[in-house]
C-alpha cells in the first residue's frame, strides 16, 4: 500500500498525521508512506526525524488586512495557490499513492484536491469541534470524513461520510509508563509539573507560570519542565529578574521545546497547557490532570470547547486567559498539588473519556479504500 499524508502548519495537523504513520507501519509493514508539507513549515523538521520520506511545496494562507505588506502576502498566495496545485500533482503522479490523509493546514488543499481531480481516494480527519477552513472545503470531495469530535458534524456539509474516530495519538503516549520516564529524566518523588504553551510559545502562560517556577528554583519543592518556545527566548532572563538561575537549579527543566513530550507527560502529575485537540486527546490517553488555559486566538473559540470537555467531565480545571494572573495560577497550583485525592480524581475521570483504538478505527477506513 502506498498512502499519502499531508498536513502541517503546527503541531495539531502534523502529530495526528504521525500518529497514522506509524499505524500503518506498525500494521502494514510492507506500506510506503510519503508526508508532503509546507516549504518551510514545522513539519520540514519533524517528520524527516520521525523516519517518514518527505515533499514540500510552497503555500501560504491569506492575511485578514488590507495593509500594503498584507496585500503584497496575498497577491504571493494567491500565486502559490496555483504552483502549489502543480507540485502536488507532479508528486502524486511521481509516487502514485493508493490513497491521501488529509489532517488539515494550508498544505492538505492543493494536495487533496488534486488527488481526488485524479481518482485518488481522500480522507480527512478533523481534530476540533470547529472544523477548519481547509477541512470544510475539502469535506465534500472526500471519501469520509473522520471526526475527533461528533459536533463537528453540525459545521459540515450534511451530505458527507461521517466517521467519529477520535483523535490518533501517538502509540508512545498511549505506552509510555510513569515510574520508567521519571527514572529516565532522573526525577524523585517530589510532585513534577509540566507546562508549555505550544511550539511558538504563549506569551500569557510564560509570564504565569514565571512566579512558581522562580519560587520552586529556591524551596525545591516542585520538579519543573517547563517548554517557553519560539518566541519566549526572554524567559530564562524573566526567572533571572526573578532571583532564579536556572543553570544552579537541578530540579527545573526549562527548554525551548518539548521533543520528547511521551516521556515528559508521563512523568507528570499535573500539566499546565493550551486546549488544542491533539494536546487534550494526549491528556486523556495518559489520564492525567490539567489546569488548561485556553488560547482565545483561535477560530469560533474552539479550545475553549475543548477545555470544557474535560472540565465537565470532572477531569481538568480551567482558567481563562483574560483571568490569568501569576498569582491566580500559582494559587491553583499549589491547591491541586496538595490535595492528592482530586488530582486522581482528574487523573480517573480524563481516562474514561479517552478513544485508545482511534488509530485503529482510522487504519480500519484506510484498509477500505485500498487493496492490499
Amino acid at each position: 500500500m502506498k498512502i499519502l499524508l499531508a498536513g502541517g502548519g503546527t503541531a495539531g495537523h502534523i502529530n495526528p498525521a504521525l500518529a497514522i504513520a506509524g499505524t500503518v507501519r506498525d500494521r502494514i509493514p510492507s506500506s510506503e508512506i510519503l508526508y508532503v508539507g509546507a516549504k518551510g513549515g514545522m513539519e520540514e523538521k519533524f517528520v524527516p526525524q520521525a523516519g517518514y520520506e518527505f515533499k514540500s511545496i510552497k503555500i501560504s494562507g491569506f492575511k485578514r488586512s488590507f495593509s500594503p505588506s498584507a496585500i503584497a502576502h496575498n497577491i504571493a498566495t494567491a500565486k502559490r495557490a496555483v504552483t502549489s496545485s502543480m507540485e502536488a500533482k507532479k508528486i502524486i503522479k511521481d509516487f502514485k499513492p493508493d490513497i491521501c490523509v488529509g489532517t488539515g493546514g494550508y498544505v492538505s488543499g492543493p494536495v487533496l484536491r488534486t488527488a481526488a481531480k485524479m481518482g485518488i481516494p481522500t480522507l480527512i480527519h478533523e481534530q476540533n469541534a470547529f472544523p477548519g477552513v481547509t477541512n470544510k472545503m475539502l469535506a465534500k470531495s472526500a471519501k469520509v470524513v473522520m471526526l475527533a469530535n461528533p459536533d463537528a458534524k453540525d459545521r459540515m456539509d450534511a451530505k458527507c461520510n461521517f466517521v467519529v474516530t477520535g483523535n490518533p495519538v501517538r502509540k508512545e503516549i498511549i505506552t509510555a509508563d510513569k515510574a520508567k520516564c521519571r527514572a529516565q529524566m532522573n526525577l524523585d518523588d517530589r510532585p513534577v509539573i509540566l507546562s508549555f504553551g505550544g511550539s511558538l510559545g504563549a506569551r500569557k502562560i510564560n509570564e504565569a507560570v514565571a512566579d512558581y517556577i522562580a519560587r520552586s528554583g529556591k524551596d525545591k519543592k516542585y520538579q519543573i519542565i517547563h517548554a517557553y518556545g519560539k518566541y519566549g527566548k526572554w524567559f530564562p532572563d524573566l526567572l533571572k529578574e526573578k532571583g532564579c538561575n536556572i543553570e544552579e537549579c537541578d530540579n527545573l527543566d526549562i527548554r525551548e521545546f518539548i521533543n520528547d513530550m511521551p516521556v515528559c507527560l508521563a512523568a507528570a502529575d499535573l500539566v499546565i497547557c493550551r486546549a488544542g485537540a491533539m494536546t487534550i486527546s494526549e491528556l486523556q490517553a495518559q489520564g492525567k490532570p490539567a489546569v488548561l488555559i485556553p488560547s482565545p486566538n483561535v477560530a469560533e473559540n474552539h479550545q475553549y470547547h475543548n477545555a470544557m470537555s474535560l472540565v465537565n467531565a470532572n477531569a481538568a480545571s480551567i482558567i481563562e486567559e483574560k483571568d490569568l494572573t501569576p498569582e491566580k495560577l500559582t494559587e491553583t497550583v499549589d491547591e491541586m498539588v496538595k490535595d492528592p485525592q482530586k488530582l486522581n480524581e482528574y487523573a480517573e475521570n480524563a481516562k474514561k473519556t479517552a478513544i485508545l483504538d482511534s488509530n485503529e478505527r482510522i487504519l480500519s477506513i484506510i484498509k477500505k479504500f485500498v487493496k492490499l
